[in-house]
């Protein structure tokens, strides 16, 4: 080891051969292998390397790096901000409205549809760079039927700007984002928007952060006039005010503080610094002692506060009128984390999924997550985030999911549905690759370690419904639409009903589901038709029942022949069987040939029962006698009869109609609670939980399927958006008289229609 003297080498090496470290030639191999040895060679020389060099090659451009996401209520201006962001850091050369009026249409909605609806259906990934910082940016919907798109963005990122309006205040969707911001520990900045609108207030929506996302915040900035009098702002840490001029508001003039401003900014300024040193122990003493606080340490108490999730500072501006988007795009730089300022954890599966706290430096094993796939016009994109390590063109990755070895034939950087392409990328950023069979979750490794990252949380779905394509020549089409809809959204489930043959999709709600087969109409050409899907009733008895049926038929020749005597009876309640047969009869009355075609007749019968159609459960057949005839019995023969002796005793056993009960679990502000619980009493429900959650009542409920349909757009009325229900199979249980009579007498008519 003498070679390596007290000099800069190591790392210079380092730096050179972990550029090369993937490559494919002899050399590059040979220095591969060298790389090992210097690495070992390097971390025992970390102290003495660590004076000349001070940090590794790739310590800059991770400082550099910010991973954000943009997500708020639906219509706060989201991809109105993210068009300004990307105009200003000349990302694109003019701006377009979201509506599309001048038939553009912003460019994170790239879909048709999100141009006419005017909303975000997928998140666009784009990248930009503002004073030498790279900002991933990952435009987020706001409608809560696409929160998996949210959830899947919050799970890659490293922060996140929160936008509210001045005017609508804190909606029901931003407690929704809030809360999901939260669960992901992303560090956050609020943004008020639309200060220019009517009736803006941002100091009333502050509070309401304050109450309702119990955010601990304070105002970094004040407004210089609000609605159509909105001209600045004044920036609380620098004390200056900021003027944005220009055609596009590019154009950034500081200026003096007005003077009848003075008072409040000295008053918003010790409120600021107050609420941090709350929060900060460095600037706490500071307040504390009633020394002055410069720019410079405040800015760094609420870097480190918002790192720590203990503060959020509060930005304003309008970015449809482009006022303060520049000075957000400064506060995004200032206090929110790099990519090695935050803890990632990944699930160890050699060593029984123990979590292992990733180092997020690009000289450790690959580790990327597959966050989002598209199908592109080149097949199938996919969205990774790397952790860890180097992913380079060229190179082999394995999918610690299903453990294949892929290739990565392209590597680009995404900007909405624009690409470029790298040749390599570093841990921290986000890329897209082409040609990779895999389903979003999926994490991939150089296959040095097999760690996968921690599941993303994806909601059960709530809503389901049943199509069927128009035409019967669009059926391959339709199996392929609904694929690649499946692989692309963890959130939408295909199956099949047994029963009624239908093809059934679920997914969060009724806009979820519209949006798939509005997008199969327009991408797939194919038409489909939407209906109610069918509860999958059942039928039992509920008492004992006897039968004795002789099946007797002369027709020329052999003829059939077999008499069936028994019992029906319900089995008893837990049984594990369905359906049970027992042969109890003594000596030879029927030949125990004949036995198996009895009980295939008589589980036949089952199949339907004569109420509605639908299976008969929990029933129990006991065969105590018959007769059969040397010549004319057969298998045939008795089938028939176990099939007639069943309808003839089946109603005298008082059948009842089963119907699916759903468990449903209610989570709703309290002041909503006494409605939605009568809405529940209106549906049938049996509430069996009340209990209390913060400010949220939590509500759980045994609710007839059949009464649940159009749930999820009643419950979002009855509660202005906030509440949230999910709802899985508890049992099927028997109806009540009227609805039994109202389900026969609907099933006889479609019947007789037939």
């Amino acid at each position: 080891m003498a070679r390596f003297p007290n000099s800069p080498a190591p790392n210079l090496l380092l730096r050179l051969f972990s550029s090369n470290k993937r490559s494919s030639s002899p050399t590059a191999a040979l220095l591969t292998g060298d790389f090992q040895l210097i690495r070992h060679f390097s971390a025992g020389t970390a102290a003495r390397a660590a004076k000349d060099d001070k940090e590794p090659w790739w310590k800059e451009s991770m400082d550099k790096l910010r991973n954000i996401g943009i997500s708020a209520h639906i219509d706060s201006g989201k991809t109105t901000l993210t068009e300004r962001v990307l105009f200003y850091t000349g990302r694109i050369h003019e701006i377009h409205e979201v509506r599309g009026r001048d038939g553009v249409g912003a460019k994170m909605d790239s879909m048709d549809l999100e141009r006419e609806k005017g909303i975000t259906i997928q998140s666009a990934a784009t990248y930009c760079t503002w004073k030498d910082y790279k900002v991933n940016i990952i435009d987020t919907p706001g409608h809560v039927d696409f929160t998996i798109e949210v959830e899947r963005a919050l799970r890659v990122l490293d922060g996140a700007i929160l936008v509210l309006c001045s005017v609508g205040g804190v909606q029901s969707q931003s407690i929704t984002v809030d809360r999901q911001m939260r669960r992901y520990e992303v560090p956050r900045v609020a943004f008020i928007n639309k200060l220019d609108r009517m009736g803006a207030d941002p100091w009333k929506v502050l509070n309401q952060a304050r109450a309702k996302l119990r955010h601990h915040s304070a105002a970094v900035q004040v407004p210089i006039g609000l609605e159509e009098n909105f001209q600045g702002l004044v920036d609380l840490i620098h004390v200056k005010a900021y003027f944005f001029h220009g055609s596009s508001g590019e154009n950034v003039v500081a200026g003096d503080i007005p003077a009848d401003m003075e008072g409040l900014v000295a008053e918003k300024r010790r409120e600021l610094i107050e609420t941090v040193s709350e929060v900060d122990d460095v600037l706490a003493e500071k307040f504390l002692n009633d020394e002055p606080v410069s720019a410079a340490e405040l800015e760094e108490a609420i870097r480190r506060a918002t790192i720590a999730q203990k503060f959020v500072p509060v930005f304003m501006g309008s970015a449809f009128k482009n006022k303060g988007v520049q000075p957000l795009l400064d506060g995004v730089v200032s206090y929110l984390p790099s990519p090695n300022e935050v803890n990632n954890y990944a699930l160890d599966q050699m060593n029984n999924e123990e979590r292992v706290t990733l180092t997020g430096s690009p000289d450790g094993p690959l580790v990327a997550l597959a966050f989002k796939l598209e199908e592109g016009r080149f097949g199938q994109l996919t969205y990774l985030r790397v952790y860890e390590g180097v992913i380079k063109k060229g190179d082999f990755i394995i999918n610690v999911n299903t453990g294949k070895r892929i290739k990565v034939p392209r590597l680009v950087r995404m900007h909405s549905n624009d690409m470029e392409d790298i040749q390599e990328a570093h841990a921290g950023q986000i890329v897209a690759v082409f040609g990779i069979e895999c389903a979003s979750g999926d994490t991939f490794t150089d296959g040095s370690v097999k760690y996968t990252m921690t599941s993303m949380n994806v909601p059960e779905p709530v809503m389901s419904l049943a199509v069927q394509p128009v035409s019967k020549d669009s059926g391959g089409q339709f199996s392929k639409a609904l694929n690649r809809f499946q692989k692309e959204d963890p959130t939408f489930r295909v199956g099949l009903d047994p029963e009624s043959g239908q093809t059934i999709i679920s997914g969060m709600g009724e806009l979820h589901l519209d949006i798939y087969v509005e997008r199969m109409r327009r991408e797939y050409k194919v038409d489909a038709t939407v209906g109610k899907p069918r509860v999958n009733f059942r039928e039992t008895i509920t008492q004992r029942a006897e039968f004795d049926y002789l099946h007797k038929k002369q027709s020329g020749g052999a003829g059939q022949y077999g008499r069936v005597t028994g019992y029906v009876e319900p089995l008893p309640p837990g049984s594990k069987e369905k359906f049970e047969f027992e042969n109890m009869i003594v000596g030879q009355a029927i030949p125990s040939g004949f036995i198996p075609a009895i009980e295939k007749g008589f589980k036949e019968a089952a199949n339907s029962g004569s109420l509605i159609g639908h299976p008969v459960e929990n029933l129990r057949i006991v065969l105590t006698d018959g007769a059969s005839h040397a010549v004319d019995s057969s298998e045939l023969a008795f089938k028939m009869a176990a099939i007639y002796a069943f309808r003839l005793c089946y109603t005298a056993a008082r059948p009842v109609i089963l119907e699916p009960v759903m468990l449903v679990e209610l989570k709703v502000p309290t002041e909503f609670q006494g409605t939605v619980a009568g809405d529940i009493n209106k549906r049938k429900g049996i509430i069996v939980g009340n209990d209390q959650e913060g400010d949220d009542s939590v509500i759980t409920a045994n609710v007839p399927l059949n009464n649940m349909f159009g749930y999820s757009t009643s419950l979002r009325s009855m509660t202005q958006g906030k509440g949230e229900f999910t709802m899985e199979y508890k049992e099927h249980s028997a109806v009540s008289n009227e609805v039994q009579a109202q389900l026969v007498n609907a099933y006889s008519a479609s019947k007789a229609t037939e």
